[in-house]
């Protein structure tokens, strides 16, 4: 028989919904800026920037498989992971005419997604999205978190480009951000396979580079895929 109480209501003190908060405030004001500087130099900087952290990913990982509950098919699997995701990434910055701006959008729509399911999330609570693989996630966290990319993606594609298309930009955030809440949903099946909180304690109130980074990841080379498709130099959203 199904438990029944993994698909209850999720109920939180009010003093402990919030508790992190501060601390992961504190995390993003700090990175967040180097983030996007980085994507707005580009060239060397952001190369060196993504290797760097595809090698903390990497060292992160290994470090994660080898714990009792790791298996031999991790170890590959992950790696693979982290290297299409950095190779989706400085693909899709090399861009001269529509790299910049659609790595910021990247960033923008994961991160504004990232907040919105967390306010939300805290805030109504409700229904558990996938309870076996991540009980802390509830439906309207998901659904906070689309909103609040689609809105951030419709004024980022505006800023940025200018004439941008209100519906296209609209659809491309949404798929992009569905498939960055895949993302961490992956990571948090990962983790509960490997019988962990969090990846690491590099970032505070994060976690490690894989908590931090898991919608990106997972929505890099789908946002390459699909500027791939357009073919070079033509914005996402125009």
């Amino acid at each position: 028989m199904p438990d029944l109480r993994s698909c209850a209501p999720i109920a939180r003190p009010a003093s402990g919904r919030w508790g992190d908060l501060a601390i992961r405030a504190a995390s993003a004001v700090v990175l967040a800026p180097a983030a996007v500087a980085v994507v707005w130099i580009g060239g060397i900087a952001f190369t060196l920037t993504v290797v760097a952290v595809m090698a903390g990913l990497a060292v992160e990982w290994l470090r994660l498989c080898r714990r009792p509950a790791g298996s031999a098919l991790l170890y590959p699997a992950g790696l693979a992971y982290i290297a299409i995701a950095g190779a989706a990434l400085l693909w899709l910055r090399d861009d001269p005419a529509a790299g910049r701006a659609h790595v910021l959008f990247l960033l923008l729509i994961v991160w504004a997604g990232d907040i919105g399911a967390y306010l939300v999330g805290r805030w109504l609570g409700g229904p558990r999205l996938a309870p076996r693989i991540s009980p802390g996630k509830t439906w309207s966290g998901s659904i906070g978190g689309l909103l609040a990319a689609v809105a951030v993606g419709v004024l980022a594609a505006h800023l940025l480009t200018g004439g941008a298309s209100a519906w296209r930009a609209a659809s491309i955030a949404g798929v992009l951000t569905i498939v960055a809440q895949l993302g961490d949903l992956l990571e948090s099946f990962v983790k509960r396979r490997l019988e962990v909180k969090d990846s690491g304690t590099l970032i505070p109130g994060h976690g490690g580079l894989f908590d931090r980074l898991d919608g990106v990841m997972a929505a890099a080379p789908m946002a390459s895929l699909l500027a791939l498709a357009l073919g070079r130099g033509v914005v996402l959203w125009q």
